[in-house]
């Protein structure tokens, strides 16, 4: 281990250090987003909520089966999840043109306004906290984000 002159953090001395490595990614990772969620009001949506509004956002409607194997969580906890985020007005669920037993679930208006106004914040924080950063720094971190893209879909 290296410790960083400028955070006098500990940091793997070299690439052969992987759970070190690892250990660290998951500590600055889960700091990040304990404080990102620590500025959100208190009976918000859940980070699993904000995921499942991000991905049917992103992706379009789905059912719950395949919102949960994409989501990598149990059937019956996307169940709960879907039941909080429909009770709110965020997500509706309509019958499979295909399959009437199949629901569909899609993102409402109010669910895409709520993430917007929610990634809103979470972007103004993370902004400011970067803009105490050099512009090397900030170079550095952008270079990172394909390969920290990339080993959150392999987790």
């Amino acid at each position: 281990m290296d410790i960083d002159a400028q955070t006098g953090h500990e940091h793997p001395s070299g690439s052969s250090d992987t759970a070190g490595l690892a250990s660290h990614l998951r500590l600055a990772v889960g700091r990040m987003t304990r404080r990102l969620r620590q500025a959100h009001a208190v009976g918000d949506v859940s980070l699993s909520g904000v995921s499942v509004l991000a991905r049917l956002a992103a992706d379009g409607p789905d059912s719950p089966g395949s919102l949960a194997e994409l989501e990598r969580v149990r059937p019956q906890a996307m169940a709960s999840t879907l039941a909080v985020l429909e009770q709110r007005g965020l997500v509706g669920r309509t019958p499979d043109a295909t399959d009437g037993r199949r629901a569909i679930v899609a993102i409402t208006e109010e669910g895409r306004a709520m993430l917007a106004e929610r990634r809103s914040q979470s972007v103004h924080r993370l902004s400011a906290a970067l803009d105490e950063f050099t512009a090397q720094e900030r170079q550095t971190l952008a270079a990172a984000l394909p390969l920290l893209d990339r080993l959150a879909e392999r987790l």
